[in-house]
């Protein structure tokens, strides 16, 4: 019997010590776990995650745009040309290649403008600041397609904007940017797959056309887009 209840006492004292290993064992994770859950939701976190979001509600999305230049011939910081169109040049197309000199008519005649791609019905703008000296037709059998000349004695060039419905008359003044008049396409005279666009001729006081690419150029600038409601 002594023996027996010395085998009981010695049983009883072992279960009650795995009980309380158990139960340390517990208290400790928890002890090692609350650090963690601090730090993972803690002052130093919750201040950079909202400086975050605030950068990323502050700071605007920006995309490449392609931006016209015009030069500065007379030396004031402002530009004396500008793209009539903003769109880009013409490339080549069934009809032939938009560029300054290109060849027409089988090789007998260079191009003499530079096209600038253009919309049907959408406004026109003044490549150059001046006078209107003269509304003609870009074809003598075609009445419909028409061209504003511009001159500026002052810069010594004209410029001469074809396939255009005017919005001014002779000896107005215009200024650069400023409308002149609504694109008239060109899908009826071209109907087989001419790029509608612009003709722009750049003319000086000799009377010899210029590449307006040279005066009129384009590069990629990163701009703000607008803001989003």
């Amino acid at each position: 019997m002594q023996a027996t209840s010395s085998r009981d006492a010695r049983r009883a004292k072992r279960r009650g010590m795995q009980a309380a290993g158990v139960l340390l064992a517990m208290i400790g994770a928890a002890a090692l776990a609350a650090p963690a859950v601090h730090q993972a939701g803690g002052p130093r976190a919750m201040l950079a995650e909202a400086r975050g979001g605030a950068a990323q509600m502050v700071a605007p999305e920006q995309v490449r745009r392609l931006v016209w230049r015009g030069a500065d011939i007379d030396g004031d910081g402002q530009a004396d040309f500008a793209n009539p169109t903003g769109h880009e040049t013409r490339k080549t197309d069934a009809y032939g290649c938009g560029e300054f000199g290109a060849s027409r008519d089988g090789g007998t005649r260079p191009h003499e403008g530079v096209d600038f791609i253009a919309d049907a019905g959408q406004r026109l703008v003044a490549p150059i600041s001046g006078y209107v000296t003269k509304i003609g037709f870009a074809y003598s059998d075609d009445s419909t397609l028409k061209f504003v000349e511009i001159s500026n004695p002052a810069l010594r060039y004209a410029a001469r904007v074809f396939y255009i419905d005017p919005q001014v008359v002779v000896g107005q003044s215009v200024h650069l940017g400023q409308t002149i008049g609504l694109h008239h396409t060109l899908e009826k005279k071209y109907p087989d797959g001419m790029t509608d666009h612009v003709h722009l001729e750049i003319i000086d006081t000799r009377g010899a056309r210029i590449d307006a690419a040279r005066l009129i150029t384009a590069r990629y600038e990163l701009v703000p887009t607008a803001p989003r409601g």
